[in-house]
């Protein structure tokens, strides 16, 4: 961001938490300084920038943040929440300035869901909420609601897989949509299930590999991955995070073989794959 050369730096001072220390002091902070941030004598960055402009910092904020939580630095995540917590606050001023809405009324929505959603925990009507004991009950209930919800916000028929974000990750997304599929009744019955399910796609890529188009063979690994993904979630397993872990893995041996050909006085692209496949295991079993 390039300071506004035409005016003193600091011409705007900060304006100071009330009260000092507390989550609602220093999130009244943070909307106080966003606000002097995007008037008329604040930044002129932060003036110019809209809703389209801000969604790839919310998409890059987030990714900081997971990537603090997977490499266990806690400290890294201090300031990695309050830097996605600053854009959720940036958006907001900016559809107050449009006169749309504000932070508070964010709040009140996220406060509001929270509370409806949790029947179990607050007081509720619904005598069959006070049953809902594990973690996967909650699940069932959360989605149940949600379609609920969506039914009655709709004028025609709401179903089940509506609202699920185009920007999602494609794994994320096809956790998603098994879990509301799920919700309404539409799974299958225990992990051995899609593991059969797995062993059919995987007949029928390659018999798209061996004597079909390429096209066929795209859809069949679409299929593919969407069981793989099915199967994740009911394993209890997310997706992303466990293919991370695997490009992570992969990555580290890859590095460690990279190095061991170097002391060899070699370089990989000179090794036949039998070779490399030699040092691979060799890598793999920390020989």
């Amino acid at each position: 961001m390039t300071p506004d050369s035409s005016r003193p730096p600091g011409r705007l001072a900060p304006p100071p938490a009330d009260p000092p220390g507390t989550p609602g002091g220093e999130f009244s902070r943070l909307v106080a300084i966003m606000r002097a941030l995007r008037s008329p004598d604040g930044c002129p960055w932060d003036r110019e920038q809209t809703l389209a402009s801000l969604a790839p910092f919310v998409l890059e904020e987030a990714h900081e943040v997971v990537d603090a939580i997977e490499r266990g630095e806690v400290d890294d995540l201090r300031g990695e929440i309050g830097d996605l917590v600053f854009e959720g606050v940036f958006l907001a001023q900016v559809c107050a300035d449009a006169g749309h809405f504000d932070v508070a009324d964010s709040l009140r929505a996220i406060g509001d869901k929270l509370v409806r959603r949790h029947p179990h925990v607050f007081a509720s009507p619904d005598p069959a909420a006070a049953e809902v004991r594990t973690p996967t009950e909650v699940v069932e209930q959360w989605e149940a609601i949600k379609a609920r919800e969506r039914a009655e916000a709709s004028a025609s028929h709401a179903g089940a897989l509506d609202g699920i974000p185009r920007s999602l990750p494609a794994l994320l997304a096809a956790h998603e949509i098994g879990t509301r599929a799920a919700a309404v009744g539409f799974d299958w019955e225990s992990a051995p299930d899609v593991l059969a399910k797995i062993e059919e796609e995987v007949a029928e890529l390659r018999q798209a590999i061996t004597g079909e188009t390429p096209e066929r063979a795209a859809e069949e690994m679409g299929d593919l991955f969407f069981a793989l993904a099915n199967l994740s979630r009911k394993l209890g397993i997310e997706p992303e995070a466990a293919l991370r872990a695997a490009n992570r893995k992969f990555t580290a041996r890859f590095r460690a073989l990279e190095e061991r050909v170097e002391q060899r006085g070699k370089r990989v692209q000179d090794l036949s794959l039998a070779d490399l496949e030699r040092v691979w295991q060799e890598v793999k079993g920390g020989a």
